[in-house]
């Protein structure tokens, strides 16, 4: 058990971490989020059954918030191409539905190594700069649906806004990078609304006196999360544009591979 005040302090700096890697390279918030979480919440004496099905929920949760600022800002240069976020959206509240109800029903031995594996291929990805070529010039309504569904469920089970998922696919499908990012940015939203509401759903009877929580949301956690995540990502955004963007792309690479290893070994 840790002190509460110092609980809230990790809140934070968990906040501000998230922030900053989410303004530097557009991804990282419930990639750094869910395995700071974790961590804290584990020490903190939350049941070990429980602990990640909250660091997933109390993630996704906080991505409902960002994910509107960060659509609104990609929405004023006109770069969110609402048609698709619109096509997109059924299959992805499905599968972000379908992704917390499974993931409730998993136990967190099992949930913990999936994210770290995870982590290790967005880390891969960042050191090869694996991108696919456009091969499609228009996404048929049955691959807005089973991509949706796809992109939905796998988020919602790691605890993302799907940024990782989503971009990719739309460069499968000609669109351009930015209007990509821009895209998936809005498309965070219906992952992380649909994600925390079965979460919500999964832990409604879940219980414990030493934490507020709506099911598996841990309310105190989001409220400090999002407190400093909203001062630090516009801190993060501008120093990206001073910081070579190799180093950028290879410190967190790095740092994504120690977490995934952390998660996978934990004992």
């Amino acid at each position: 058990m840790i002190d509460s005040m110092l609980v809230y302090g990790l809140y934070l700096l968990t906040g501000m971490a998230a922030g900053l890697s989410a303004g530097l390279l557009g991804i990282g918030g419930g990639l750094i989020i869910v395995p700071i979480l974790f961590l804290v919440l584990t020490h903190q004496g939350i049941a070990t059954e429980h602990v990640m099905h909250m660091a997933l929920a109390t993630s996704l949760a906080t991505i409902i918030v960002t994910s509107l600022s960060s659509a609104y800002a990609h929405h004023r240069h006109r770069a969110v191409i609402w048609p698709v976020v619109i096509q997109l959206a059924p299959g992805i509240v499905a599968g972000a539905w379908l992704g917390g109800v499974l993931a409730g029903e998993l136990s967190s031995d099992i949930l913990r190594p999936v994210f770290g594996i995870f982590e290790l291929i967005v880390a891969a990805l960042l050191l090869l700069k694996l991108q696919p070529q456009s091969h499609e010039k228009a996404i048929s309504t049955q691959r807005n649906i089973s991509g949706g569904i796809a992109i939905g469920t796998v988020s919602s089970i790691v605890g993302i806004g799907g940024g990782t998922l989503t971009v990719p696919f739309l460069l499968w499908h000609s669109v351009s990078i930015r209007n990509a990012v821009a895209t998936s940015a809005a498309c965070g939203f219906p992952i992380a609304v649909a994600g925390t509401a079965a979460y919500i759903y999964s832990g409604w009877h879940y219980t414990d006196e030493s934490v507020v929580s709506l099911g598996y949301v841990n309310l105190t956690a989001f409220t400090l999360i999002i407190a400093t995540s909203i001062i630090t990502a516009p801190v993060g955004a501008r120093l990206a544009h001073k910081m070579p963007e190799q180093l950028l792309r290879t410190f967190f690479a790095l740092l994504l591979i120690a977490i995934g290893i952390r998660m996978i070994v934990f004992q």
